[in-house]
């Protein structure tokens, strides 16, 4: 029976980066990937933050398969026929890294899984790990394609629906309000379209944008991301006010569209892609147990991401736990012990990113997103108050309280707002 010094199950982000730091560090690793290449199975947004990439793969934008920079971020609250933009621009061409990319995963995850690869770490596409291997409560491998391959330590990097630590009994199941359903498509329009379109200085350069509102009632939000020739358009809402509302996936994302601002942006193309994917609300809180004897588990697979509803971070949150695990499985390595107690340095490590610092400092924007006023209230009330501020009309004008007032009809009082300006506050100002 063949043995590594390590499994990693999965060749996402996550997964890749453990193996290539641990390959480049010297030991003998093998990723097995159930898509037949990396990124085959993969549904994301495909929007990068770069700055744990750049620690690890210096100027990475350079070689690897990126989109476009995003120099833009914008937030939109959308009305019934209406929509208020809050948008954010970094106009220097010369700052690199820019702070985002969008990345179409198909491309991307493979030339993350060639750096490992590079490093030394043998990639194993088109195998289903079917279990783990345990023996007195220790991980000691995997039983994949009809054999047993063991190792000192397995990396669990297998995504959200990652069931291998629940089907060993390593873990409970998840509660189904903190998962979220997320529903993506890909438009394809000429690559001059959506730089013309998109206010873009060339074709390297993208915008992001989230959006708050017109998801049918349900919470939750939507985005729009830049690529060359396409875009990536989708909702993500709760599983749970999912089923309450008795509508589909599909129904939301296409009332989405169905919005007069994002049909502006998505107008003319043809949808070349659609996908649907759980998604773990994620939050400092919900981290769970992130290792034990012979195992650590990384990104998705620990329901590892951050919201704070500007934005949704999951893929440099998952690399910069595997990251961390790498750390420590090479400190379990020098000792010569891969037990719990051993492998426990990788929640040090991780809790000592930026990466985790960022979702200690937004904790309290996750009670901000059980608020359905701030999907179902508060997009139409903020447009209704720039209508009457912007537009002249055959009666005397309004200031801004007055239009406030004019426009809180009876689902929202004025106590209510001041709380919920207060829980705003909590979970994004101070």
């Amino acid at each position: 029976m063949e043995k590594f010094d390590a499994i990693v199950v999965g060749a996402g982000p996550a997964g890749a980066t453990a193996a290539y730091l641990l390959a480049q560090a010297g030991m003998q690793v093998v990723v097995i990937e159930r898509g037949a290449t990396p990124g085959s199975k993969n549904v994301s947004g495909a929007l990068l933050f770069s700055q744990i990439y750049n620690e690890l793969f210096p100027n990475f934008w350079e070689s690897a398969p990126v989109e476009r920079a995003i120099v833009g971020h914008s937030i939109a609250f959308l009305g019934q026929e209406t929509s208020v933009t809050l948008d954010y621009r970094d106009l220097d061409p010369t700052h690199t890294p820019h702070n985002a990319y969008s990345v179409l995963r198909a491309c991307f995850d493979p030339w993350m899984a060639q750096q490992a690869e590079d490093a030394g770490a043998m990639l194993l596409p088109g195998y289903t790990v079917e279990r783990l291997l345990v023996e007195n409560g220790r991980v000691t491998g995997i039983h994949a394609g009809g054999d047993d391959l063991l190792a000192d330590v397995v990396v669990v990097a297998e995504g959200t629906r990652s069931q291998l630590l629940k089907q060993a009994g390593l873990r409970d199941d998840f509660y189904a309000g903190d998962v979220s359903i997320g529903v993506k498509e890909v438009i394809a329009l000429p690559e001059e379209i959506i730089t013309n379109r998109f206010q873009c200085l060339t074709a390297d350069e993208g915008v992001a944008y989230t959006c708050v509102g017109h998801t049918g009632g349900v919470e939750g939000g939507g985005f729009l991301y830049t690529n060359k020739e396409t875009l990536s358009v989708g909702v993500v809402v709760k599983i749970d006010a999912l089923y309450k509302s008795q509508r589909q996936p599909h129904e939301i994302l296409d009332e989405f569209k169905s919005h007069p601002f994002i049909n502006r942006l998505v107008h003319g193309g043809k949808v070349v892609e659609y996908s649907a994917q759980a998604i773990h609300r994620g939050g400092v809180h919900l981290i769970p147990q992130l290792y034990g004897d012979g195992y650590v588990v990384v990104g998705s697979a620990a329901r590892l991401l951050l919201n704070n509803v500007m934005t949704l971070r999951g893929m440099d949150v998952a690399v910069a736990s595997a990251a961390a695990a790498a750390k420590a499985i090479l400190a379990a390595r020098e000792k010569g012990d891969y037990s719990r107690a051993s492998l426990a340095a990788y929640e040090q490590f991780f809790k000592q990113t930026d990466v985790y610092q960022d979702m200690v400092t937004f904790k309290e924007t996750y009670a901000l997103l059980e608020n359905k006023r701030l999907f179902n209230v508060y997009p139409d009330l903020i447009s209704g108050v720039m209508d009457d501020m912007f537009s002249v009309k055959a009666r005397p004008g309004k200031k801004a309280y007055r239009a406030l007032r004019d426009n809180m009809h009876d689902e929202l009082t004025l106590w209510q707002m001041l709380k919920d300006m207060a829980q705003i506050g909590r979970g994004l100002v101070r």
